[in-house]
């Protein structure tokens, strides 16, 4: 298994903030290019980048605009973003991060849910036991997926369970959650319907009527999107502004050396000590279902 380090840049908690990606020589990478989609494609294994942690706040993500695509904190209004505690949710109720390489093409209407994508890579929320780090790629065992339907836009979360977790054995599809984690996607479904209300906007909707989608179906979707990256980085898509500079896709038009991608980390201010959290972040917001 392939083992991927990073270097910090920046003062956490700050607009500042970039976590850059290493190969296991030291090399800087493109987590959302350079780490290859599939652990193990034989048994159906696939990377996953964690972006946030469970159980925190900060929003934590993929810069798809950026050179090498580190991860930073999102920002909406000049602000740095944070998740609001939604009552009875604390902060994020999984491990959440991307499966790189899929791409949900924002010029592509998707035949499952008449919405086009929403221009990033594929969303997982993994379920195991383990509270993982930032930055940390497991190999996860997809089970199912959900169609988030964000601002008009497709947004699939594929559920997933990290293959280390002391009972991922037992899971294979969407209906094993069900049974061994009663009330969990049923709460995934309602974190997603609600997250965004603290910030002034309607509850999000759903295909399927919020209906889970199954392992082979979760898998197409994944295979498609994938097809989408492809002729995203070999330049057969535009993009728009979707940073596609690569270190280890030689025939793509946006490959770059390392001296580039040297340039593109020193460019960032090196790490300094952590910025303080706002208290309101530990706030609770209240409001009854609709």
């Amino acid at each position: 298994m392939a083992s991927y380090g990073w270097e910090e840049r920046g003062c956490l908690n700050s607009l500042e903030y970039r976590l850059f990606f290493k190969d296991d020589k030291g090399e800087y990478i493109s987590p959302l290019h350079d780490i290859p989609m599939c652990a193990d494609a034989h048994k159906n294994l696939f990377n996953m980048v964690v972006e946030v942690p469970r159980w925190t706040n900060a929003k934590m993500e993929i810069a798809t605009k950026d050179p090498l695509n580190p991860i930073k904190q999102d920002v909406k209004k000049g602000k740095l973003r944070y998740v609001a505690n939604v009552f009875p949710h604390k902060g994020y109720i999984w491990n959440y991060g991307a499966i790189p390489q899929p791409w949900e093409d924002p010029g592509h209407k998707d035949e499952n849910t008449g919405c086009c994508g929403d221009n990033d890579p594929i969303d997982v929320c993994e379920i195991g036991s383990k509270v993982c780090s930032r930055g940390e790629v497991i190999q996860v065992k997809v089970l199912g997926t959900l169609a988030l339907i964000d601002e008009g836009e497709t947004d699939w979360k594929v559920i997933a369970i990290n293959v280390e977790d002391p009972e991922a054995a037992s899971y294979e599809t969407i209906d094993d959650v069900r049974r061994l984690k009663p009330g969990y996607l049923e709460a995934t479904v309602d974190w997603f319907r609600r997250y965004k209300v603290p910030d002034g906007k309607p509850e999000n909707k759903f295909a399927f009527n919020g209906e889970y989608k199954g392992k082979d179906f979760a898998l197409d979707i994944i295979k498609n999107t994938h097809d989408c990256w492809k002729a995203l980085i070999y330049k057969k898509k535009d993009g728009g502004e979707m940073n596609c500079t690569n270190a280890t896709l030689s025939d793509s038009p946006f490959h770059c050396n390392q001296a580039t991608a040297k340039t593109i980390v020193d460019a960032v201010s090196v790490c300094g000590p952590a910025n303080p959290i706002p208290a309101d972040v530990d706030k609770w917001f209240y409001y009854e279902k609709k």
